[in-house]
């Protein structure tokens, strides 16, 4: 089972857009040595969508040497063309990942009989355990714990999900639902205001990107809700409520996520690939000041 805070790691990239291996090698160490209990790359905070398929599998293998088997690694899989999901996972099992995560097809809005097929597809290509993920915000779909039980039920190495819908409703539905069934199966949020909220409904933790920026409050909360420490669980819940302010600073929210990370200390710059741009003066002063209101 998975359980605790996983960071979808940021894709540090040079001024000419080529993949920076240094400034990713800095943020994988980091996280690690920060105490987070997995990281997941080529997620959306990873801007795996602007990656190529020879990128995607050079930075594998990269991501997984790099991490050892120190963390579990989860690799982003998913997207619209089924062929290059099927080779992507396959191939993310014979390097050595931990688990996929695969977004569901966007663009067109699926129903679920086709949304049951295409996770039924990346099961049956692998023996690797695999997660869901649920970003009705981007695939125009949202899973219905029905939908979502019964690919549980019927493949047994799929064994969770990243909920990433602004409804605390949901995921608790998804909890009650599917784990009422397979107790083993991981329900994590993707929203990083929702990580205590899903923990006291009997989930599994988050999977936020804002655990980039500040990765050892994730950990200190997480643990503080684990051990019933709640007056330490609402002085850290409130800095995550001022931090959420960054998500709204930037679209895609990637560069914000980004600027924020390298300014509380990671250092590794804010580049971004087109059409996305790096934030101006004016952004960075919002971003500044979220970060050191948290600090106050």
């Amino acid at each position: 089972m998975f359980k605790g805070v996983y960071t979808p790691s940021i894709t540090v990239f040079k001024k000419d857009g080529s993949i920076d291996w240094q400034g990713n090698e800095k943020v994988l160490h980091h996280l690690i040595n920060k105490g987070m209990n997995g990281i997941l790359v080529l997620g959306s905070i990873g801007e795996f969508f602007s990656l190529s398929m020879q990128e995607k599998k050079e930075f594998i293998s990269f991501a997984i040497k790099t991490v050892a088997g120190k963390v579990p690694l989860l690799v982003g899989t998913g997207g619209t063309n089924m062929d290059e999901v099927v080779e992507l996972t396959q191939f993310a099992e014979n390097k050595g990942a931990t688990a996929v995560i695969a977004i569901s097809p966007y663009y067109f809005k699926l129903d679920e009989a086709n949304i049951y097929r295409y996770y039924a597809t990346v099961a049956k290509c692998v023996e690797l355990p695999v997660l869901l993920y649920n970003f009705p915000d981007r695939t125009a779909v949202n899973f219905s714990p029905e939908l979502v039980l019964r690919l549980a039920l019927d493949f047994k190495n799929i064994i969770g999900i990243k909920d990433t819908v602004d409804n605390i409703s949901h995921t608790r539905k998804l909890i009650r639902i599917v784990k009422s069934q397979r107790m083993d199966f991981s329900i994590l949020s993707g929203f990083d205001e929702y990580l205590v909220l899903n923990l006291l409904a009997g989930g599994d933790g988050l999977i936020g990107g804002l655990s980039n920026v500040v990765p050892a409050l994730f950990v200190d909360l997480y643990n503080a809700c684990i051990k019933k420490d709640f007056d330490t669980v609402k002085a850290l819940q409130t800095k995550v409520c001022i931090l959420m302010g960054l998500y709204d600073i930037s679209q895609p929210f990637v560069s914000s996520i980004k600027a924020a990370a390298s300014i509380a200390g990671l250092n590794t710059g804010c580049a971004m690939r087109k059409p996305a741009e790096e934030l101006d003066s004016e952004q960075i002063g919002r971003v500044r000041e979220i970060l050191n209101s948290i600090e106050r």
